[in-house]
């Protein structure tokens, strides 16, 4: 029960152990003691739903916690707003910051399920290891970002297709000049009611100049360095007509990796194959389920280096069915056109019973409430 202080609140918690949560929560019912200050100038009446531009609305509050010499302290949500950084924070000048992107979904009884709490914090850690900065334990991830939202409720969006996309991010901010590993470091989160991220198929260009990430490199990281460089190539692409880069393997350019904002999956011959994770390929949490569902589903599927070749191949005898992205922001987004060395092809497989569709038709029947969770992959937080 949450005590209140003027628009100050303390969250009770109990000592139920992180391994032990209950996967539904009513709102402010929390394991840990945040306080909370609430706004008093709500922004939802200046938020358009009906019209959604990715990022573009933030919600009201964050949430923020301070790790100094080894402990993580003043945690604590307050009304969204800018933050103080110190000029000569170690962040800003040698890349010690990490991300991590995640959905909250409105379901069909109007309650919200956050999907895959879990695995979205282990990636979060994975990232912040390789990054050498401070892990951030299961508890306090999952126990400040279900009160976030518990408080943020109408700010999960009703309208069909859209969803709540939360940020939890972590930098260093020790103030110092001077190359080396922090000791002190910011992990926020903030949210964004977002519809969906690509409104039409997308024309994409194979790679084979530029790299995004190498093996043995931060390539699965989800840190900020490997999105920065990519805006380079990114942007070179968008001018001569495309919305995306498929990068290739830094040796060689032989083997696909992924989308500048999404696992790779092809269909080929009637499979679905799909590239292995490695140190340059990010671990996508809806690319992995993805394939569970395509199991579950009966579809023949193959985790395996894909060759450019072949997927030159396949679009020139017509075995290549669908390609599609499959990441957070996207979800499953279909791709019409390829480029590879200068050639154009169009993908001409009919989109009537794609298996990208059902796909993201199933994984968005899991979400909303639709279907079975069978996988346990919804934390619920309760109307």
């Amino acid at each position: 029960m949450g005590i209140s202080v003027g628009s100050l609140i303390f969250i009770s918690y109990s000592d139920t152990l992180a391994t032990d949560y209950p996967k539904s929560y009513t709102p402010m019912q929390t394991l840990m003691q945040i306080p909370v200050q609430k706004t008093s100038h709500s922004r939802l009446s200046q938020t358009d739903f009906k019209n959604l531009e990715f990022g573009k609305y933030i919600a009201d509050h964050m949430f923020t916690a301070t790790w100094n010499h080894g402990t993580w302290e003043n945690s604590g949500i307050e009304p969204y707003a800018p933050i103080s950084v110190s000029p000569a924070a170690l962040g800003l000048h040698y890349g010690q910051t990490v991300f991590e992107g995640m959905k909250a979904y409105r379901m069909q009884n109007g309650d919200i399920s956050i999907f895959r709490l879990e695995r979205h914090s282990q990636r979060f850690n994975k990232s912040l290891e390789r990054m050498s900065m401070a892990p951030v334990p299961l508890e306090l991830f999952k126990e400040s970002l279900l009160t976030l939202i518990s408080l943020d409720s109408e700010w999960v969006p009703r309208e069909e297709g859209s969803s709540l996309y939360i940020r939890p991010f972590c930098f260093a901010s020790e103030e110092r000049l001077g190359m080396k590993v922090s000791d002190e470091y910011k992990f926020m989160i903030i949210n964004s009611p977002v519809g969906p991220y690509y409104a039409k198929p997308l024309k994409v260009k194979v790679e084979k100049h530029f790299v995004r990430a190498a093996e043995g490199g931060t390539g699965y990281a989800k840190c900020g360095g490997n999105y920065g460089g990519a805006f380079y190539p990114a942007a070179q692409a968008k001018k001569e007509g495309f919305d995306q880069i498929i990068w290739t393997h830094a040796c060689g350019h032989e083997t696909i990796e992924e989308a500048g904002t999404m696992n790779m999956m092809f269909v080929l011959d009637g499979k679905l194959i799909t590239p292995p994770t490695s140190s340059s390929v990010l671990d996508g949490i809806t690319r992995d389920s993805l394939l569970t569902l395509a199991g579950r589903l009966g579809i023949p599927q193959e985790v395996r280096p894909v060759t450019v070749s072949e997927i030159r191949d396949g679009l020139e005898n017509g075995k290549l069915q669908e390609a599609f992205g499959a990441g957070t922001a996207a979800v499953v987004a279909p791709i019409s056109h390829i480029s590879i060395d200068d050639t154009l092809y169009e993908i001409s497989g009919s989109q009537e019973n794609a298996i990208s569709l059902n796909l993201k038709k199933a994984l968005t029947d899991i979400r909303t409430g639709k279907a079975e969770d069978f996988a346990g992959w919804n934390t619920i937080l309760k109307a």
